[in-house]
């Protein structure tokens, strides 16, 4: 009857499948969300494995409430009344609804219907407009969620600036996808800690998907201004 959602070695039971059939294996994690702490706010670069972990949880949450056996050394869950799931893009251009649109319907109706007895999984909320906007219509549902609904959350972002919001709501903690730097290259270890990413990496997976080293090489240098300027901007801010 508890809130407890408590998974020690979880994993992914298609992916496991998939990954076993290539002689490769599937790196287990934990997700203990406590009421206390019931709110993850997770970051990460792209392809490091954050939306496989909602998911992963979510498949759990679900067979768990089958009956079934899950994929973890061991799993304490408490009665869940419905799991929702804001992941992926599309849109219904037939309808007229853009890819921001559907994605705000989906995140409306979790915010109305989701219970304290509910698991909510949300993959880059405020995405599909401009930073400052994604931004604060993140925080906002954030918020939403902290200190209205009070249910159990996995929340994964690059937007980093939320993650300041751990100092301000007691429920919500950061962590994010362990990852190595390797001579200007990055080494996915798929291990969920606590904490925060500082960056998202996302000229290195561009650069992976095959981007013309031209356009890798002028996208480094934009982004080495765009952090001076930010940077400035900051320092400016401070001493007003």
């Amino acid at each position: 009857e508890g809130t407890n959602f408590h998974i020690i070695d979880g994993r992914h039971p298609i992916i496991e499948q998939k990954l076993s059939k290539n002689n490769n294996i599937f790196v287990s994690n934990d997700c203990n969300l406590q009421f206390e702490k019931r709110l993850w706010l997770i970051t990460g670069p792209n392809m490091a494995g954050k939306s496989t972990f909602l998911r992963q949880n979510a498949i759990i949450a679900i067979m768990a409430q089958l009956g079934c056996f899950v994929p973890a050394e061991k799993a304490e869950i408490g009665i869940i009344d419905k799991i929702f799931s804001r992941i992926g893009a599309g849109d219904d251009l037939g309808k007229g609804q853009s890819t921001f649109m559907l994605e705000m319907l989906e995140t409306s109706n979790i915010l109305t219907q989701a219970t304290t007895k509910s698991l909510v999984i949300l993959d880059e909320v405020g995405r599909g407009t401009s930073t400052y906007d994604g931004v604060a219509i993140a925080w906002s549902v954030l918020e939403y969620i902290h200190d209205k609904i009070r249910t159990r959350c996995l929340f994964a972002t690059h937007y980093h600036e939320l993650t300041n919001m751990s100092d301000i709501f007691p429920a919500l903690v950061n962590y994010t996808v362990h990852v190595q730097e390797l001579n200007d290259k990055i080494l996915f270890l798929y291990k969920i800690k606590p904490g925060s990413a500082d960056k998202s990496y996302g000229i290195h997976v561009a650069e992976i998907a095959g981007l013309p080293n031209s356009v890798i090489n002028k996208a480094k240098q934009i982004l080495i201004k765009l952090e001076k300027d930010m940077l400035d901007l900051r320092v400016k801010a401070n001493d007003l």
